[in-house]
């Protein structure tokens, strides 16, 4: 299996408001940078669909280093989607997962990508050089966004 290193972030600007979703991938010597918005988003949503459109991204079967500053998304994968599934797409307090058309997505893509991942969480805005590029890419999707 190739190994491809990915970071990924997700931006907006108000929570919800306009946002956007970024994403870089290193396979040896060649990168790769993706990046899209939406109009009316969350935060979490850009974060969710940074690591989706990533992870769809690659066409063949990989060995994946997913770097990621969202806690959110990583702890979901990693964590609480196995709870959420056995318990109905709810949570423990019987409430309606949030993002839960997002996690399903993200759910899937991992199920059936035949990819194995590595979820590792780094520190946003700390200077590391491919979180700092894929800040850079999510804002670069705001901006489309923005402009029309």
């Amino acid at each position: 299996m190739k190994l491809v290193t990915i970071y990924t972030d997700g931006a907006c600007k108000g929570n919800p408001g306009p946002g956007g979703w970024g994403a870089f991938l290193r396979y040896g010597e060649t990168e790769r940078d993706v990046f899209g918005g939406e109009l009316l988003t969350t935060n979490n949503r850009m974060e969710l669909m940074a690591v989706i459109q990533a992870l769809q991204a690659l066409k063949h079967p990989c060995h994946v280093h997913l770097y990621l500053d969202s806690e959110y998304v990583r702890k979901g994968i990693t964590e609480w989607l196995p709870s959420w599934k056995a318990r109905g797409w709810r949570t423990a307090s019987k409430q309606a997962v949030k993002n839960a058309d997002l996690w399903q997505m993200l759910d899937k893509v991992v199920s059936q990508s035949g990819h194995h991942i590595e979820w590792r969480w780094v520190k946003g805005h700390s200077g590391d050089p491919g979180n700092e590029r894929a800040d850079a890419l999510a804002n670069q999707g705001v901006l489309t966004v923005q402009s029309g």
